[in-house]
């Protein structure tokens, strides 16, 4: 499915999200394309910084956390995107966090902000932060809710890397040059989290999948997703 035209009209759109710059990774360039049509609200489940400190309650992750969240404010602003909620979970280490907990969470997002979309990471990303958000996501949409599609999508560096299961797309969302403009200028506010290339999140990292991606959809430039359920 090529999207090319507006899909969304005025539409609410829940963005889950494991980490602080998944989102902008995943769907910064459809926040960008949307952001005059559709209300988004982004939230994260985890914090992102602490996995690299030995203790968690450590002034310098606490600075992390505090700095990560900063950055993320930051980007989603850039965005047009006002509403967010950071839970601030630990970083790398949700398979220690029960199931329930993360399920109880997006219920209550989905219940209190009522999307009509859902957007959420892949399960075959390595990372599993990320295949533990989107189980408690799939859970947490299930029917009789607000929720008319969710649709996974795909963090460089982590879904392309889940070498056991790929990620396969089939929904494409054409970008302008203006809406990657937005997404690399956003994401860029990461400061702590951008690499150079050959690594996938560098400029060109980002800018090589949004043209492969405009590629196998016959434009310049795209996001894909992977529709996972639709009740419409």
């Amino acid at each position: 499915m090529i999207m090319t035209s507006g899909h969304y009209n005025s539409e609410r759109i829940l963005v889950v999200a494991s980490h602080p710059d998944d989102d902008i990774l995943g769907c910064g360039g459809i926040m960008s394309r949307f952001r005059n049509i559709c209300t988004f609200k982004v939230v994260f489940i985890a914090e992102g910084s602490t996995c690299r400190f030995t203790s968690i309650d450590s002034d310098k992750a606490k600075e992390a956390i505090e700095l990560r969240s900063k950055c993320a404010e930051k980007a989603l602003h850039r965005l047009g995107v006002s509403s967010y909620k950071f839970y601030n979970l630990p970083c790398g280490r949700l398979d220690q966090e029960p199931q329930i907990k993360i399920n109880k969470i997006i219920e209550k997002e989905i219940s209190n902000f009522k999307p009509d979309v859902v957007l959420t990471h892949s399960n075959s990303d390595s990372n599993k932060d990320h295949t533990k958000v989107y189980d408690a996501t799939i859970i947490a949409t299930r029917p009789q809710t607000s929720v008319k599609d969710v649709y996974s999508y795909e963090v460089l560096s982590s879904s392309e890397w889940g070498f056991s299961e790929s990620f396969s797309p089939n929904v494409f969302y054409k970008l302008s040059e203006v809406d990657l403009i937005d997404k690399w200028k956003s994401l860029k506010l990461y400061e702590t989290e951008i690499q150079q290339w050959p690594h996938p999140r560098s400029k060109e990292g980002v800018y090589s999948l949004a043209k492969i991606r405009g590629s196998q959809s016959g434009v310049d430039f795209a996001e894909a997703f992977k529709l996972v359920r639709s009740f419409r």
